[in-house]
């Protein structure tokens, strides 16, 4: 729960960044850092059995060729 605490921080640290970022090229990287620490925030939440993991693909659908 720490880790992703901490990590939702980040997240909107860097959403607070890109909202005040002088640049566009600079304001789409902040969003980019942020999407990046929600998605660490997720996958902890996982790793600590917080939220259920994904449904995985079915092999079969992995392996057509369409």
């Amino acid at each position: 729960m720490y880790r992703t605490r901490e990590y939702l921080e980040c997240a909107e640290n860097c959403a607070h960044l890109a909202e005040q970022a002088r640049t566009a090229p600079a304001a789409r990287r902040y969003q980019r850092m942020e999407a990046a620490w929600r998605a660490l925030a997720e996958e902890q939440q996982w790793l600590d059995g917080e939220i259920p993991p994904v449904g995985r693909p079915n092999s079969s659908a992995l392996h057509s060729h369409s």
